[in-house]
């Protein structure tokens, strides 16, 4: 009843100049389109996922619940703005400075409305978020303990750390240590290359270890070249702009896309339409109704279609239906990249992403984009596609052109982390990493589920994502899970739709049963104090 599709990615315009041929190999025989027709319905309606999509779980809400939700907004909003009047009474009266009051003759540098959301709303929950750490952060983090003396618009630093188990951080394969023999080839590249790459990789930033991490990757993920980026941000926005870019091209993205895509698309000057989430049977009807109108104003047939999904959706732990995605793809003759960033290393039998997981040929995807942050306790990301494409991508992309290269001791510990994934340091270690991380997310999101909570996401996701809805009581269970020594992410609006706030466990293969069972125990507890269990039973 209250289902709505909620959209990261707007949609932009751009005009184009095409060739007919292009236009006529889009397209199949009537016949060949009905019967792939009742192929994709029946996958769709055959689809089944363990747990509730997000629409679903909103569906099991009561009106109460849904009211309470609203009303806590907007009491939060009509406070905020008594006391912003009151704050512009005293400012007046000058009893008070406005310290965002722009110097005289100077036009406001804040929105007013941005200003309002984060002194007014915001800052109510700072604590929640920003908090300092220190170590490593492996399956237990130290969080540095402070206090706030004016409503959090300030910390200061108490004396002494809190020890809490790490369901903040991304360390899927537990790499994140300080110790072991990547940690000592790390430490033999530093007196080898220092830290800094301190050029572009087409000036003097061409180190042999990253052509290296390059070479390796290409192999792990079955393709036949890739190029390393410094950071996995900038791996898809500054690269998006060369593979889609250029008026008269059409990007068609997930409508639950990550911010990444959102600016590379953005830049790329292409036109950009959304599908449903995960949801291929609206990704062919809007890819469809695309190659039939055209483009706007003009009609004249689209240049290139690229569509953009990802592996695993950060915030939702859902994996990507590929097969159905791929065989749109094909059916329509558009180009698929796949954002691998959370994927990588964490699903599949060998760590090789959500190709191995759902079975899909890797040469049936054109782009395969990862990160080494998650799974490898790294830094940066690549792109893998065929020689000729990524040799094109070394000369445009910004990323590769403008941007200093990957630090050479990050590359050493992401190409350290895919060897031992990989079984060629001559163990079972990589193989034993990734078996652990499945049973722990497996173990974690079902037994999360039978204690009657809201959880969302696939089996096998390393993401769990249990939801809260009321901004309230997401805030009360995050500071409750830092005195139990418990480190989660939360999540709420404008980063969510305003009904959707959660909390995000991020598991790790460093993690033991003992801990999971514990965290476990803090939920139950709290999910009765607050009344969030919501699934009917």
């Amino acid at each position: 009843m209250f289902t709505k599709y909620y959209s990261r990615m707007p949609a932009s315009v751009g005009v184009a100049q095409p060739t007919e041929q292009e236009n006529h190999s889009r397209f199949h025989s009537k016949k060949e389109i009905e019967v792939d027709e009742k192929q994709m319905n029946h996958a769709d309606s055959t689809y089944k996922r363990e747990q509730l999509s997000i629409d679903e779980t909103v569906e099991e809400l009561s009106y109460f619940a849904v009211f309470v939700v609203y009303w806590c907004y907007l009491t939060m909003l009509i406070a905020g703005r008594l006391r912003n009047y009151v704050n512009k009474i005293l400012i007046f009266l000058r009893v008070k400075n406005d310290p965002f009051a722009p110097p005289p003759g100077y036009a406001p540098l804040f929105k007013e409305l941005e200003q309002f959301w984060l002194t007014r709303v915001y800052q109510r929950i700072r604590d929640l978020f920003e908090r300092t750490i220190t170590g490593v952060p492996g399956a237990k983090i130290q969080v540095i303990n402070r206090a706030s003396d004016d409503e959090n618009a300030s910390f200061y630093f108490t004396g002494g750390t809190t020890e809490c188990l790490n369901f903040g951080s991304y360390n899927y394969l537990g790499f994140a240590q300080t110790s072991g023999p990547i940690t000592d080839s790390v430490a033999e590249s530093i007196k080898k290359y220092s830290y800094g790459g301190g050029s572009s990789r087409l000036e003097a930033g061409k180190y042999d270890v990253i052509n290296e991490l390059e070479e390796t990757i290409a192999r792990h993920v079955g393709k036949p070249s890739a190029m390393a980026f410094g950071m996995g941000y900038a791996t898809n926005s500054t690269t998006l702009p060369a593979i889609c870019g250029g008026k008269g091209c059409l990007i068609i993205s997930d409508t639950l896309n990550h911010a990444s895509i959102v600016a590379g698309a953005r830049d790329s000057g292409a036109r950009i339409l959304v599908f449903k989430h995960n949801n291929p049977k609206d990704l062919e009807k809007v890819l469809r109704d695309s190659i039939v109108e055209g483009q706007p104003r003009t009609r004249r047939p689209w240049k290139k279609i690229t569509i953009i999904v990802e592996g695993i959706y950060s915030m939702e732990g859902e994996i990507c239906r590929l097969p159905e995605i791929v065989a749109v793809k094909k059916k329509y003759k558009a180009y698929l990249y796949v954002d691998e960033a959370h994927s990588i290393g964490a699903l599949g039998r060998t760590g090789r992403g959500v190709c191995e997981q759902t079975g899909v040929n890797p040469a049936d995807v054109d782009i395969l984009m990862g990160t080494f942050t998650k799974a490898f306790g790294s830094v940066g990301g690549y792109i893998a596609s065929h020689t000729e494409l990524i040799d094109h991508l070394r000369h445009l992309s910004y990323g590769n052109v403008y941007a200093t290269t990957m630090s050479p001791p990050c590359a050493q510990q992401a190409l350290g982390a895919l060897r031992v994934i990989m079984g060629e340091d001559g163990t079972t270690d990589g193989i034993n990493r990734i078996n652990r991380l499945k049973e722990n997310s497996n173990f974690f999101r079902t037994n999360l589920a039978k204690l009657n909570f809201h959880v969302v996401g696939d089996r096998d996701s390393p993401v769990v994502i249990m939801m809260m809805y009321h901004p309230s009581k997401l805030a009360y269970l995050s500071r409750k899970c830092l005195a139990a020594g418990i480190a989660v992410v939360s999540v709420g609006f404008p980063v969510t739709p305003l009904l959707l706030a959660r909390v995000r466990f991020c598991l790790s293969a460093s993690h033991t049963i003992e801990q999971l069972q514990y965290v476990l125990k803090v939920m139950d507890e709290l999910g009765d104090v607050l009344l969030v269990k919501h699934k009917r039973r």
